[in-house]
């Protein structure tokens, strides 16, 4: 794709995302949510765009393997295509957070999304990188159930009906959700950041310093968040699961 087509691609992917943000406001919302209705519509959001983008980017590895032994240099026009409206997205999502929450709420997001627009906006435009950007988006089949974990919150189904006051047992749709949340958080996460950091660390040689400097950064920022969230989801689901068990024998 030339620079146009790129921009094109780019900018309706952020239309795209607007319109089904502004679609979703039409559509039924749980009782418990209501207080809450545009951090409901935008996870639905984040939703779509983990559910294709994830999809998306095991489609490309499985298509094109060789992607895996040439980050740098090696693309495809679906690859491209693929980063180009992830990079839309995130746009379009830091504008709905700038717009709608205080800094002090949303400023690690924000980061988080400065960095990757950043570095997916280098591979987009270079056509140089798009492997390592298309491996980096891995982590959002881990969003996925990250997502559904926040709407079942959102919406009141955390725990089973008439178990909240006495003592709250987490419901089975809840309990399964958190596993396969955590499970694809080691996995896809941890895993895959731990696998590019030793790629890039391995490869440093072959890479400009300004983008060594970029992924340095990025990967370290989200390395920490990584390891944030990892204590804040087993915190919530499994160490306040263990205290409840405790106290009930």
């Amino acid at each position: 794709m030339d620079l146009k087509s790129t921009l094109l691609v780019t900018g309706g992917s952020a239309c795209s995302f607007k319109l089904l943000n502004t679609i979703v406001r039409f559509l039924p919302t749980p009782e418990p949510a209501h207080k809450k209705a545009w951090k409901w519509r935008n996870i639905i959001t984040s939703l779509v765009h983990s559910s294709l983008t994830g999809a998306w980017a095991v489609l490309c590895l499985y298509h094109q393997p060789h992607m895996l032994e040439d980050l740098i240099s090696s693309h495809s026009l679906f690859s491209h295509r693929l980063v180009a409206v992830s990079t839309g997205y995130f746009i379009n999502d830091f504008l709905d957070l700038a717009l709608n929450q205080s800094i002090r709420q949303s400023w690690e997001v924000l980061l988080h999304h400065s960095t990757v627009i950043s570095c997916f906006s280098l591979a987009v435009k270079s056509r140089l990188y798009l492997g390592l950007a298309v491996v980096s988006l891995l982590m959002e089949i881990n969003s996925v159930f990250l997502h559904i974990r926040q709407l079942l919150l959102l919406s009141g189904q955390k725990n089973r009906p008439g178990t909240e006051i006495t003592a709250p047992h987490p419901s089975v749709t809840y309990s399964v959700t958190s596993w396969l949340n955590l499970g694809t958080f080691l996995v896809f996460r941890v895993c895959t950041t731990g696998w590019m950091i030793h790629w890039l660390a391995t490869h440093s040689e072959l890479v400009p310093r300004y983008v060594l400097m970029m992924g340095t950064v990025g990967l370290s920022l989200i390395s920490t968040m990584n390891m944030v969230l990892c204590y804040r989801l087993l915190r919530a689901d499994i160490l306040t699961s263990t205290d409840n068990t405790g106290k009930n024998h």
